[in-house]
């Protein structure tokens, strides 16, 4: 069966120049102190439509003949692929049909339109879009382009590793977030042909671990809600695959909460914005820090396409876990001059109030005592703790 080789990874990288951004790649002294390993990131978050996938996508659509091109092209996509192929579509002047599943976000649509794409909405998942897709593409004659599964699309994304390597020659590891396996699978390619003995890594969310169960051995079951719906794959693709299994070192697989840091620490540490897929590198380190450590490791944040509403509750949850935001609800005495009083105890030792609601009628036990719900910014775990115990000197709390 045909394999792309470090040969076809230059050929695409050739063709693409000038069509794809070349993306930085910058250390990150905020993830090497939380992780022990030296780190830096592969900005792919920068591309135009805000993923890698431009790369596959600009790669595989310069390979078309002129009679395809007239045709006309189709892809499935819930996002940054669909967004891809429209772009690349629309600046070669190819007509692009991107079917996507009935609930996609109305942002994702608007913008995969906005490319000048005709949008399809069809289906309940990737997988029947998918279907609808290859329907549609028999029935009009277009070409099919696969967001994972196609040798040109790979091809063009193992681009990242040559600008990766060629950045920093010294990288022991490579870190490669994993969906369909095209991405991980062309940067294998890539790197452990230009550095023999590099590392590739591929990380999945543990709600999705389809190559780790394939590798294993192990039937597929993968579904549920995750941050990371970028790498929300059913089925790794079976191209890639072989790919995989030739050239990746391990695949890892880490819990939903390792994701959500590494959104915050990316956003609050490197002034990064990654979605959950881009920030899944990062989130392996800080999952398995001992794997990684006193390595030189070059991790892909292979997307930046997250919703601002996402971004905010990550943040927010991560602030409650790490001490830095306190939720408490205090039981406290019915009478004036209370209220005045725990702000002030919490003012005074340097807390920020961030919100407060004041139960008289339902949720207390007596008519004489009334239930304080607090919220309040500390500096840090240690200073939040502190007021805390300020205010357990007076009244009864209870850590929400």
């Amino acid at each position: 069966m045909p394999m792309i080789s470090l040969a076809d990874v230059r050929a695409a990288a050739a063709r693409i120049e000038g069509h794809v951004l070349r993306t930085p790649m910058i250390p990150c002294d905020a993830i090497s102190r939380a992780t022990g390993a030296q780190v830096f990131l592969k900005l792919d978050n920068l591309q135009a439509t805000g993923a890698f996938k431009e790369r596959g996508a600009a790669n595989r659509l310069a390979l078309l003949s002129a009679e395809e091109r007239a045709a006309g092209v189709i892809a499935m996509s819930a996002g940054n692929h669909a967004q891809a192929v429209a772009r690349h579509a629309s600046l070669l002047g190819i007509a692009a049909t991107i079917v996507m599943p009935q609930h996609t976000p109305a942002t994702k649509v608007t913008r995969t339109a906005s490319w000048g794409a005709r949008v399809v909405l069809h289906g309940e998942t990737l997988a029947e879009s998918a279907e609808h897709a290859h329907a549609l593409a028999a029935r009009e004659g277009l070409v099919f382009i696969h967001p994972y599964d196609d040798l040109g699309v790979m091809a063009g994304q193992g681009t990242m590793a040559l600008e990766m390597l060629a950045d920093m020659p010294d990288l022991e590891m490579l870190v490669i977030p994993v969906g369909g396996g095209g991405l991980l699978a062309g940067c294998a390619v890539a790197a452990t042909a230009l550095k023999p003995g590099i590392e590739v890594i591929g990380v999945e969310v543990a709600a999705y671990a389809a190559l780790a169960q394939r590798l294993a051995g192990q039937p597929v079951s993968v579904g549920g809600a995750t941050i990371a719906e970028g790498i929300a794959v059913r089925d790794i693709g079976e191209t890639p695959l072989r790919h995989i299994r030739a050239h990746v070192a391990d695949v890892v697989v880490v819990p939903e909460r390792a994701v959500e840091e590494a959104i915050a620490l990316l956003a609050e540490g490197a002034k990064v914005v990654a979605e959950g897929a881009g920030a899944a590198g990062v989130a392996a380190l800080l999952a398995l820090p001992d794997r990684f450590a006193g390595k030189k490791v070059g991790v892909a944040i292979c997307g930046g396409n997250i919703d601002a509403r996402i971004l905010a509750n990550v943040m927010l949850r991560n602030l409650l876990r790490d001490g830095r935001l306190v939720r408490l609800v205090l039981e406290i005495p019915d009478r004036p001059g209370v209220l005045a009083d725990i702000a002030g105890r919490i003012g005074t030792a340097g807390g920020n109030i961030i919100d407060v609601s004041h139960h008289r009628l339902f949720a207390s036990p007596s008519v004489q005592a009334a239930q304080l719900e607090v919220m309040f910014e500390a500096r840090d775990p240690a200073h939040g703790a502190e007021i805390v115990r300020s205010l357990e000197q007076v009244y009864t709390i209870r850590r929400i």
